[in-house]
């Protein structure tokens, strides 16, 4: 399958997910660029978070026509993430990709873990 194509599947599967479940990028889309692609840990995840402005932007105006968005709330949870993107990116600038892998996988096997048992 051509280079091309695989990402327009990734894409669309992170679309899919965020629309769905709200995650797309970190949980789909950075993992599926690493195997799939062969990107290294940091250009996935910046690949990816540039993808999310795109995705999030038309989630959010679909959510918000739904009604399904608080603005205040989203704001809240928003701003101050600002800053934890800050400090993440500069982190993952001095980590090993294999230990950012490593924390990634052990992230989302909590999360499973978490969504399994109630």
């Amino acid at each position: 399958m051509p280079r091309i194509l695989k990402l327009a599947v990734i894409g669309t599967a992170a679309g899919a997910f965020s629309g769905l479940l709200g995650v797309g990028g970190g949980s789909v889309m950075v993992p599926l660029l690493i195997i799939w692609l062969g990107y290294g840990e940091r250009e996935a995840t910046g690949t990816s978070m540039m993808a999310i402005v795109v995705i999030a932007a038309l989630a959010v105006t679909l959510q918000a026509f739904y009604g399904n968005v608080d603005p205040p709330k989203a704001a809240l949870v928003g701003v101050p993430a600002i800053g934890g993107a800050i400090v993440g990116t500069a982190i993952q600038q001095r980590v090993p990709e294999r230990m950012i892998s490593l924390l990634f996988a052990v992230l989302l096997v909590i999360i499973a873990i978490e969504l399994i048992i109630p």
